[in-house]
């Protein structure tokens, strides 16, 4: 998952993936996620065991977002 986003000095963003019915995905949760800091247009959002999401791939998520003083520009799938 690559994001483009920009956040203040004290800002962060994090990102969890949830099953469609809004459950944190095991290894994807809010508290495995690592803070995103800084201004990018390209970064691969980690959690604690990694940034690889292709274990998920063709299944339905949702995306849950925490920010703090941060924009988020785009994001994609790779």
């Amino acid at each position: 998952l690559m994001v483009n986003f920009a956040t203040g000095a004290a800002g962060g963003l994090r990102v969890e993936i949830q099953r469609p019915d809004g459950q944190p995905i095991p290894g994807f949760a809010l508290g495995e996620a690592v803070e995103q800091i800084g201004d990018d247009i390209e970064r691969a959002v980690r959690w604690q065991n990694g940034s690889d999401v292709s274990a998920l791939a063709g299944q339905p998520v949702r995306l849950r977002f925490v920010m703090k003083d941060a924009d988020l520009y785009a994001l994609q799938f790779r």
